[in-house]
C-alpha cells in the first residue's frame, strides 16, 4: 500500500524552496551536523531526533552546492528551487527505498513520519539559525558577536529542538 505524501513536509520542502539568496553556511557546521546524524542513528534514538539533525545536514548541503556553482559561475533558470529538490531527492529518497527508514507505517507520531517531522524541524530551524546569525551580524555592525557564531546559533538551536523533542516524545 503506498502512502500519501506528509502534508507537513511538502509544505516545509516547498516554503524552503522558493527561498533564494541565502549565502552558503561553512563547512564546519555541514561536519557538525553530519557528525550529530552519525552519532544519533549509531545510537539507536528516535527517529524524530535525527531527523532533526538529517534536515539540518540536508539543507546545508543545498546552500553549500549553491556556494560552490556561485563561486565558479555556474548560473541557470531557478538555480536555487532545482538544487533544492536535487539534493533533498538525492538525501531523502534513499532513507523511503532501498533503506526503509521513512515510510514504514509502525514508525510514525501523531500520523506523520517520525524521520520526515525530524527532517522539517530541522530544516526550518537550521534556516531560522542562518537568520537569526545575520540578524546579530546586522545588529553588532556586520560583525560576529563571538567566533563561529556562525556554526554556534544553528548547532544550538537543533540542541534545544533535540532535547525538547526528546522530552516531549516521553510523554507520547
Amino acid at each position: 500500500m503506498a502512502r500519501s505524501p506528509n502534508p507537513l513536509a511538502l509544505f516545509s520542502l516547498s516554503l524552503l524552496a522558493l527561498i533564494s539568496g541565502i549565502s552558503a553556511v561553512c563547512p564546519v557546521c555541514t561536519i557538525a551536523v553530519a557528525a550529530g546524524v552519525t552519532i544519533l542513528r549509531a545510537w539507536g534514538i528516535d527517529d524524530v531526533l535525527t531527523g532533526i539533525w538529517y534536515g539540518a545536514l540536508v539543507l546545508s548541503s543545498v546552500f553549500w552546492l549553491l556556494d560552490e556553482l556561485k563561486k565558479r559561475s555556474i548560473n541557470f533558470p531557478h538555480r536555487t528551487l532545482i538544487c533544492f529538490i536535487a539534493i533533498y531527492g538525492l538525501m531523502v529518497v534513499p532513507l523511503a527505498w532501498p533503506l526503509n527508514i521513512i515510510g514504514m507505517a509502525n514508525n510514525t507520531v501523531f500520523g506523520i513520519d517520525r524521520m520526515l517531522l525530524g527532517m522539517a524541524i530541522g530544516t526550518f530551524l537550521f534556516l531560522l539559525g542562518i537568520f537569526i546569525d545575520r540578524r546579530l551580524r546586522c545588529m553588532n555592525g556586520c560583525k560576529q558577536f563571538i567566533i563561529y557564531q556562525k556554526v554556534i546559533v544553528p548547532v544550538v538551536l537543533l540542541i534545544v529542538a533535540s532535547i525538547i523533542a526528546h522530552l516531549a516524545l516521553q510523554l507520547v
